[in-house]
């Protein structure tokens, strides 16, 4: 495949040099040297990041062993810039406008088989490098958690086929590299450049005896199940945790009808673990506020931030951020121009935790032009943190007592962690820390419609409003919010199981099913890798469900 793949890009490449940089539409920096020149339409396999200028052909890689913690970078030789390539296929715009609809597509083949392709974001990579660049480089795999695209773009074909087919042993991976643009049909140019390694795939060894199930010890504080189970699928789901196939998993709980079903814990975790689940700690907040509309506290969702704060004393004062209501932050759908999605939006999350006051950051924010109250959802933490203030100010002795006594005691849960906001206020945008058992508390009271031991913790119409689909979430298929939950719909052979669900970084969750009797917590230390997410889906929908339902 080497013979007819290479020869094509390098000739393709060759002939963009060719046809006259008269017809570029900006100036690129050229063939940068003789190794460059030499290797025009091809990508270069190398193990730790060379800079190109101390590189050299000996140092292209043929073969490597892929194994857990090792390092596998490209360096990818042009005929021309991205920006110049994206200009052939749509003359009439800017070299802004191209790169705003526009990028790399790469596709991975394994064995001679398609397994993988995916148009890279346009947002991934900048504009200047676009513009100049004819060479460059990019991590596929760092031990350094290098930050690059290329390691997500990686994990993404890990999860998407490659896994399997990179199984044990010796494969060709073949990657081929176009220009596309997305305007709004897909549009892909011809091949930029390819490359062709044999991977030789070494899996950790495992004891059998680990992985078998691991026995329910007593003192759970949960009444054990009999059902059965295919204890072979949770063997085999924990063969793929001790290679490494499904990273840095800490716990699986499962509970069906109410009582417990599966506990396993992994890479150092036990039952008396505090596990760090993230923005899982957000979906306690909508709990907590379903409790202080029943006792009174507040009159109900529909009330405004106009009537917590005086917002003409906070910056950039509008009569849509007046009109903002509690139901619109619960259900991340504020017309404020915050998203933790986009790295340039004024309220994404990673600007707000170095400044001291968390929320007179997000009370600060201007309003989105674009966004109308409650019409479409986007991921704002802050929005969360203007729920914990209002809580905190509204109930009696503050926010973390009220949770205190009116959840957790009565839900057993005597062992966790808040973390706190700069203004000592229990930290509603994530991170709290409790055993995995307690998640699984959580989400059976849910399951329960409220009740705990048959008495009242939660309204039954709070569960019942929470577990709605007010919103799509875009580019997700079957994907939805509700108030601070998540929904999605899993299918396994051909049957579907809708789960509403709480989610943090790192791979964290708490799924609650409308349609089976279970609860099933997973946690996680993946935080801000690409796998994390998708794996966990990969495991509920190849191992976990198979495995318990009916």
């Amino acid at each position: 495949m080497k013979k007819t793949i290479i020869p094509a890009a390098l000739y393709l490449s060759l002939s963009l040099v060719l046809q006259g940089q008269d017809q570029d539409l900006v100036k690129n920096e050229g063939i940068t040297s003789s190794l460059h020149r030499a290797h025009i339409g091809e990508v270069t396999f190398m193990s730790k990041p060379i800079p190109i200028q101390d590189y050299r052909e000996s140092d292209f890689l043929k073969t490597f062993e892929l194994m857990e913690n090792c390092d596998l970078n490209i360096r990818t030789f042009m005929g021309n810039s991205l920006t110049n390539y994206l200009h052939q296929l749509a003359p009439g715009l800017s070299a802004e406008e191209l790169n705003k609809i526009g990028n790399y597509q790469f596709s991975f083949y394994v064995d001679g088989a398609m397994v993988y392709m995916e148009n890279i974001p346009p947002g991934a990579g900048g504009l200047a490098g676009k513009n100049r660049q004819t060479a460059f480089r990019v991590p596929l795999i760092s031990s350094t958690e290098e930050d690059s695209w290329g390691r997500f773009l990686w994990g993404r074909f890990m999860m998407k086929g490659g896994q399997e087919a990179l199984a044990e042993g010796k494969h060709a991976l073949i990657i081929e590299i176009r220009p596309y643009i997305k305007n709004p049909t897909l549009k892909t140019g011809g091949m930029i450049a390819a490359g062709r390694i044999i991977l030789n795939v070494v899996k950790p060894n495992v004891d059998e005896m680990e992985i078998a199930p691991q026995p329910i010890r007593p003192d759970s504080g949960w009444p054990v199940s009999n059902d059965s189970y295919d204890r072979k699928k949770i063997r085999d789901l924990n063969r793929k945790i001790a290679q490494k196939d499904f990273k840095d998993i800490t716990s699986l709980v499962v509970i069906k009808d109410g009582k417990l079903l599966i506990e396993e814990y992994f890479n150092g975790a036990d039952r008396t673990t505090l596990h760090d689940t993230r923005s899982v700690g957000k979906t306690f907040t909508s709990a907590l506020m379903g409790m202080a509309i029943r006792d009174g506290y507040i009159k109900d969702m529909t009330r405004t931030l106009a009537d917590f704060y005086d917002l003409k004393s906070f910056s950039n004062f509008a009569p849509k951020k007046s009109g903002v209501t509690l139901k619109n932050l619960l259900t991340m759908s504020s017309a404020f121009a915050g998203s933790d999605q986009d790295e340039n939006s004024p309220g994404n999350e990673e600007k707000m935790y170095p400044t001291s006051n968390w929320v007179k950051f997000a009370l600060d924010l201007p309003v989105d032009d674009a966004k109308e109250n409650g019409r479409q959802w986007d991921y704002f933490t802050a929005g969360v943190i203007l729920l914990g203030d209002i809580l905190d100010k509204s109930v009696p002795g503050g926010l973390e007592r009220y949770a205190e006594i009116g959840l957790f005691k009565p839900l057993g849960i005597t062992r966790y962690k808040w973390q706190y906001t700069p203004k000592k206020i229990a930290n509603t945008a994530g991170s709290l820390q409790m055993a995995s058992l307690d998640y699984a508390k959580f989400g059976q009271l849910y399951k329960n419609g409220g009740l705990w031991d048959g008495k009242r913790v939660l309204p039954e119409q709070w569960v019942e409003a929470t577990f709605q689909k007010y919103l799509p979430i875009p580019d997700v298929e079957n994907g939805f919010y509700g108030l601070l939950f998540w929904n999605t719909t899993y299918k396994v052979n051909g049957h579907p199981y809708e789960t509403f669900y709480c989610s943090g970084n790192g791979g964290n969750k708490i799924f609650v099913f409308t349609d089976q009797p279970l609860v099933i917590v997973i946690t996680a230390t993946a935080y801000n890798k690409p796998y994390a997410h998708p794996q966990v889906d990969k495991m509920m929908e190849r191992y976990i469900l198979p495995a318990v339902v009916r």
